[in-house]
């Protein structure tokens, strides 16, 4: 059993900066994928970005370029550093482990 929580969602202007972070209860060292996933109201949850324990990464084209994985492996997270936020990224954010465990969500809001 894995725990995932997940802070740092809040209310931004459009063009402003957020960072999600995702604490594992186990060593993120254990799990080859782990990942953020968004749910908008009304749609389907989607995959924005992967983590991949050779250390790759991959990214929705709808935020490619704007934002950045990283993780720190004695804290166990997992971090999603958004740029540049536009109103359509508002949603649901939820950290993933091995397409198995979710965190329980944090709100990320980009309005004015």
């Amino acid at each position: 059993q894995v725990q995932l929580v997940e802070s740092g969602g809040g209310l931004v202007q459009p063009g402003g900066s957020l960072t999600l972070s995702c604490n594992a209860s186990r060593s993120i060292l254990l799990v080859y994928f782990m990942g953020w996933f968004r749910q908008a109201p009304g749609k389907e949850r989607e995959l924005v970005a992967s983590f991949f324990n050779t250390g790759s990464t991959s990214y929705a084209d709808s935020v490619k370029g704007r934002f950045t994985l990283s993780r720190d492996t004695v804290k166990n997270t997992l971090n999603l550093e958004m740029n540049s936020l536009k109103p359509e990224d508002t949603a649901v954010y939820y950290c993933n482990w091995g397409h198995q465990y979710w965190g329980q969500g944090t709100q990320v809001t980009v309005g004015s």
